[in-house]
């Protein structure tokens, strides 16, 4: 893909099952990849496969819901990779449950690593960009956020939130030719799945809930997404931003 080798790419929830296809993805294509996961062993053996293949990555340790933290980690990872090209946003957590079964703690868990973790990751990064009049921002939301998922609410505010979010920075961004635009997934066979559907009979109803939900008849595997993404970090999508792009088998068809 034109535009994406030797470039600086931030993927955070990088060691996950979604983040580390986008994380090879990019190593494939020649980027210099920053792993950036609060697991920062999982990271490393993501970043060390990569450099096995030939590609360049490091692993680096950050905790999305603290400032400081993320602050801390894009300073060390542009230390060694240099200035960031692209930053894909894609760590996220959720849990099943009835919105009036849940509370306040379940809530600022969720609405902090799903939301403003994507708020500091754009602020400690978008400055850089800033400065130097390019960048590319691929934020991973979800058809929860666009057409709602019943026992997801806070997690569909969140997803909402950031496709709002991320049209708003595409306007605010677009003088000084940095994109923003957005995936979302459907349901996507990863080990959040498995967390959210939980263990036993009730797990696999929701498992089956899920794939009859897709008109494709199956979920999503990690490496349905990455295409999409280096395709909107690319210099091939140089005039798009403030775009919503759903990759979920049909689940959402919206213009």
């Amino acid at each position: 893909m034109r535009g994406i080798k030797d470039k600086v790419a931030i993927v955070t929830g990088g060691a996950g099952g979604i983040g580390s296809a986008i994380c090879r993805r990019f190593g494939e294509e020649g980027a210099k990849v920053a792993v950036f996961d609060i697991n920062r062993e999982a990271a490393e053996t993501v970043a060390a496969d990569i450099r096995a293949k030939g590609g360049n990555a490091q692993a680096f340790a950050v905790d999305l819901t603290s400032q400081d933290s993320v602050i801390t980690a894009v300073s060390a990872a542009e230390q060694a990779l240099g200035p960031t090209d692209v930053l894909v946003n894609n760590a996220g957590w959720d849990k099943i449950g009835n919105f009036l079964s849940t509370d306040k703690p379940l809530w600022d868990k969720i609405v902090a690593i799903n939301l403003y973790g994507a708020l500091y990751m754009h602020h400690a990064v978008a400055k850089g960009m800033v400065e130097r009049g390019a960048g590319r921002i691929v934020n991973i939301a979800s058809d929860a956020g666009r057409g709602g998922s019943s026992g997801e609410a806070v997690y569909s505010f969140c997803k909402g939130g950031l496709i709002a979010f991320s049209k708003t920075m595409a306007r605010e961004l677009a003088r000084q030719q940095i994109s923003v635009n957005v995936v979302c997934p459907g349901p996507t066979d990863t080990p959040l799945l498995d967390d959210i559907c939980g263990e036993g009979e009730k797990g696999d109803k929701l498992r089956t809930a899920f794939t009859r939900a897709v008109p494709f008849g199956r979920l999503g595997q990690p490496d349905d997404l990455p295409g999409a993404i280096l395709f909107l970090s690319s210099d091939d999508a140089s005039f798009i931003t403030g775009q919503v792009l759903s990759v979920s088998g049909g689940l959402t068809m919206a213009g």
